[in-house]
């Protein structure tokens, strides 16, 4: 049986609505960061990186989420949560890759400033830019790579719920939605989705 580890608030969320979309049988656990359970030898053991989210697999663990997206697509065909076009297989990865190099990072450079600096002001320099850098990188999605109503067009994919699990985080970046019409109807429409209220129940609890 496939294992998700995972972290409420983080990009694990994605991966774990992928699975539940996928009607695949899996089972959930939690990492606590906030004991810093995700430093600790069990868990190393499974994610030397230290980090979330990990699929355990039969043949092995996986780690970072698009890799993870689109294996649980490939694993389970019949959801339909990739394309088969080779050309529009690749324009997923592309957005996949794009929301995993570059959003989440313009992310974390609020919370995570250690790992590129030492110095406190740098730290504080680099809060300073998220805002900006989110809404720019929100209306690029906007306004270019989102072609509705689901990020491939008509049909629902796993970069669905990496784009809603990331879009969540805009209001704690200091950015409003309200300015990117199409990601807020998507997000909107995403939390109304069966299986992504099943996962919430599951990570707010």
């Amino acid at each position: 049986m496939l294992k998700l580890f995972y972290t409420p608030a983080t990009c694990s969320l994605a991966s774990h609505i992928a699975l539940e979309e996928a009607g695949a049988s899996y089972e959930v656990h939690r990492i606590d960061f906030s004991k810093a359970e995700q430093t600790k030898p069990d868990y190393l053991a499974i994610n030397p990186k230290g980090r979330v989210p990990a699929l355990v697999t039969d043949r092995g663990t996986l780690t970072e989420t698009p890799a993870i997206l689109t294996y649980i697509a490939q694993v389970f065909p019949g959801a339909r949560l990739a394309p088969n076009d080779p050309f529009e297989f690749a324009r997923l990865q592309s957005f996949l890759s794009y929301l995993c190099s570059t959003v989440h990072v313009a992310h974390a450079h609020a919370r995570r400033g250690a790992r590129w600096a030492d110095d406190p002001a740098a730290h504080e320099a680099m809060k300073a830019k998220v805002a900006k850098n989110m809404a720019d990188c929100f209306a690029l999605i906007e306004d270019t790579l989102f072609t509705g109503p689901f990020v491939m067009g008509e049909g629902y994919s796993v970069a669905d719920p990496y784009l809603f699990t990331i879009a969540s985080w805009l209001e704690g970046d200091g950015v409003d939605p309200v300015q990117f019409p199409k990601i807020l109807d998507h997000r909107n429409r995403m939390a109304e989705r069966p299986a992504v209220s099943r996962v919430l129940a599951v990570v707010r609890a």
